[in-house]
């Protein structure tokens, strides 16, 4: 198959060649076109955008989904646990879905981006992809739009964490905290840090689809994408 692939591509830039012309006519797809094949990437951005991301918009989007829940940060697990102990527990809870809910709040903001992404895929990005890693889609949807993802995400968490309460919730919570004998005192600023999760977040359930059309035949939802991705298969 990957022999097969090298005469395609070499079709693709000398298509006068009549010898090779006839060893893709014995191909079992048939011809297919370069902009069939960036069609077909597209096809499977969107398709992993609408399935996958979209999923998150909506509450418990992150908060029950396990790839995706938005935790304390590292440093702060501490916390998380200290109070869990002491019985507070509702109280953690409520901390975390605040995280969580500002995540969902912000998601729905990456699907035009991402969609202005896709459709300045060109051929040898699409060629790139489809020949490269499992998850050369993601990388290649990150490396196009986390910074306006990032300006997009920051000030709507922002403004959830405000909505919702979340200054309240965070500074009973801290300030339960640091009234224990024998602790480290917290001031955590943790928009910055939900912006990021959040991101991470997006990107694992486009990964997800990625993979499951790189690697699962029946996620192959039209013949565009069955043709295309059979150029990667074995």
């Amino acid at each position: 198959m990957i022999k097969k692939l090298v005469l395609l591509i070499a079709i693709f830039q000398f298509s006068a060649c009549a010898e090779l012309q006839q060893v893709v006519n014995q191909l079992p797809s048939g011809m297919i076109t370069n902009d069939q094949i960036a069609n077909g990437l597209k096809e499977a951005l969107n398709k992993g955008i609408t399935n996958q991301v979209s999923k998150l918009a909506v509450e418990d989007g992150f908060f029950k989904n396990e790839l995706t829940r938005i935790l304390l940060p590292e440093e702060l697990q501490k916390v998380d646990n200290t109070l869990r102990k002491i019985g507070l527990s509702k109280l953690a809870d409520e901390g975390l879905k605040v995280l969580n809910r500002a995540a969902e709040d912000a998601v729905g903001e990456a699907i035009p981006i991402f969609v202005d992404a896709v459709k300045g895929m060109s051929f040898t990005d699409a060629k790139n992809i489809l020949m490269g890693d499992k998850n050369a889609a993601t990388i290649y949807l990150q490396n196009s739009t986390s910074d306006a993802l990032y300006q997009k995400f920051n000030p709507i968490i922002a403004n959830s964490f405000q909505k919702v309460g979340a200054d309240k919730i965070w500074s009973d919570l801290i300030t339960k905290y640091n009234n224990l004998p024998l602790v480290n005192k917290v001031n955590p600023d943790l928009t910055d840090y939900v912006t990021g999760e959040a991101l991470k977040g997006v990107f694992t359930m486009v990964e997800v689809e990625e993979l499951n059309i790189r690697t699962k035949v029946a996620s192959r939802t039209s013949d565009l994408l069955k043709r295309v991705f059979a150029l990667q298969d074995n």
